[in-house]
């Protein structure tokens, strides 16, 4: 199973409703609770923010590979935990 970083804001809606919709899918399908998620808020962590290529959070990253940036859907949100499972 690959890892998956994601890049977040406190205070930020899109990043609250990515995370709603991350804990839907993984109540909904065991197999994504096993995926390894690193939670990086930039505020707090510049020098991680700054080594990786985004602009808008959230952003999510599968093993060093952008796979998503910016307003969440559920559907965009599955497909970054299925490139994990893969």
């Amino acid at each position: 199973m690959k890892k998956v970083k994601i890049f977040y804001m406190e205070g930020c809606p899109h990043c609250r409703r990515a995370f709603r919709i991350l804990d839907d899918l993984i109540a909904n399908n065991s197999e994504y609770a096993n995926i390894d998620m690193e939670y990086i808020d930039e505020n707090k962590d510049v020098q991680a923010a700054n080594a990786h290529d985004y602009y808008y959070v959230p952003t999510f990253y599968v093993d060093g590979v952008k796979v998503h940036e910016g307003v969440p859907t559920k559907e965009k949100i599955e497909r970054v935990l299925m490139e994990a499972i893969k």
